[in-house]
């Protein structure tokens, strides 16, 4: 070994916990010297202190006054916030821009009224960073930061979405900022944010995508030739949000074809869709249209589930296109249910609208002819729809799969076996030997067991 080991392992020479997941162990040790009082349980955050004072333009002031008679005098909270000057020159030199705007840095005290200089340094941004959520609870209020009403009505921040590098310091500094403000007594809640999203980095040929590696891809480029749906569709499809991301032109090239297919199919239907109603019998549907509708519902389902529940968007994007390829085979068809089409049709384009708005709001124009797609109302499931009447299921002669039967979904386990056993494939199989049993799994499989 060329160094130590740090990963997860297994206690040795460790008494009683010898043997044990190192990650299991750590509780169990620290509940066993928390028994025989020898120490306590305690979590310790490593804040390391942050640059506080810069000679840069950007940051927020610090509200200090120097006068040669008072010393170091605090701006009085009437004259807060200090603003920065806008008639600022960032012009290299030995001094803070801002010491070079004589009517910024020349002010009176506040004390003695005499001249004083104002303060030319300025603190971090992350001072900025920390609670700027905050501010917007109540961000017209003049008097001061926030109302304690609105903040606490509004805040905590449900949902954080941020890149890795957030992961540590601004999260920290955030969590820091909102414990002083609770303590102060400005704020009911003691954590800033309630759910937490990190996004992966884009990967490309191996190595992540940066300016210094030189192996940046333009977005220009990406949008001029396949437009800013086929990149944004391809980004959310490519993986999971807190998964590194693989760039591919490949990639990019089938998000471009799979919305083509979708302007296609919908242009293809668009006089069966203007003719088609909101409000029809499904009960009249063929065995395939239902069939079709109940694989819409199933998407609408997922769909939902994957953006409101989960942010999988790759695969409420997978979804999708399962939906389109299901769609697809039904241009063939000149007796097609119109008002399914509709349907099907509508459906598709607000599901498919928060990955493509472009292009959703363009085909819902030409189709739905008034409003916009992404004021419209989110597709409702039918659970109704989601009932299979058949399903297909496997026949197994020991664990191998010997036929596939198309069956009524809800028959029971003694009718799935009595059919199964009369197949004719499966009396092939089992001639001339003993059944020992019959295993039936609903909607799924029956499995004959021979000797």
């Amino acid at each position: 070994m060329e160094g130590a080991y740090v990963d997860p392992g297994v206690l040795v020479n460790s008494g009683e916990f010898s043997g044990m997941d190192s990650e299991k162990a750590k509780p169990a040790i620290i509940k066993w010297i928390e028994e025989h009082k020898v120490g306590t349980k305690r979590v310790n955050y490593r804040l390391r202190d942050w640059l506080i004072s810069r000679q840069r333009y950007w940051g927020a002031p610090i509200p200090v006054i120097y006068c040669p008679h008072c010393g170091e005098v605090l701006v009085p909270e009437k004259d807060l916030p200090v603003k920065l000057p806008e008639n600022v020159k960032f012009e290299a030199g030995a001094v803070s821009p801002l010491a070079q705007v004589e009517d910024f840095v020349n002010c009176k005290c506040p004390k003695c009224g005499g001249p004083a200089k104002r303060e030319t340094d300025t603190m971090d941004t992350f001072i900025c960073s920390s609670w700027y959520y905050l501010r917007y609870t109540d961000p017209h209020n003049m008097e001061a930061p926030f109302a304690k009403d609105k903040v606490n009505y509004w805040a905590p921040v449900d949902q954080y979405i941020g890149g890795i590098e957030h992961a540590i310091l601004h999260l920290l500094y955030s969590r820091f900022f909102t414990k002083v403000l609770k303590d102060a007594g400005l704020v009911n809640f003691n954590e800033p944010f309630t759910n937490l999203l990190t996004q992966g980095m884009v990967i490309k040929d191996g190595s992540k995508m940066s300016k210094s590696k030189g192996n940046v891809i333009s977005p220009e480029e990406i949008i001029g030739k396949y437009g800013a749906d086929t990149a944004r569709l391809f980004i959310l499809f490519a993986a999971p949000p807190e998964r590194d991301l693989e760039w591919s032109e490949q990639g990019v090239e089938g998000a471009y074809r799979f919305l083509n297919r979708v302007w296609r199919i919908v242009g293809h239907f668009e006089e069966t869709i203007k003719a088609g109603s909101d409000m029809y019998d499904v009960g009249k549907l063929t065995k395939e249209e239902k069939e079709l509708r109940r694989i819409l519902h199933v998407t609408i389902r997922k769909v939902t589930e994957d953006i409101r529940d989960r942010f999988n968007f790759n695969t409420a994007i997978s979804s999708i296109m399962e939906l389109v390829n299901a769609f697809y085979p039904f241009q063939d068809d000149i007796n097609v249910n119109s008002s399914l089409v509709r349907e099907v049709s509508l459906d598709l384009i607000k599901l498919l609208a928060p990955f493509a708005p472009h292009m959703t709001e363009e085909l819902w124009t030409y189709i739905a002819g008034d409003g916009s797609v992404h004021k419209s109302s989110w597709p409702k499931c039918d659970e109704k729809a989601l009932i299979m009447n058949e399903v297909e299921i496997v026949l197994q002669i020991n664990g191998k799969v010997r036929d596939k039967i198309v069956i009524g979904a809800n028959l029971s386990r003694e009718e799935m076996q009595e059919i199964a056993l009369g197949q004719e494939r499966v009396q092939d199989y089992i001639a001339g030997k003993t059944v020992v049993k019959v295993i039936c799994v609903p909607k799924k499989l029956v499995n004959i067991v021979v000797k």
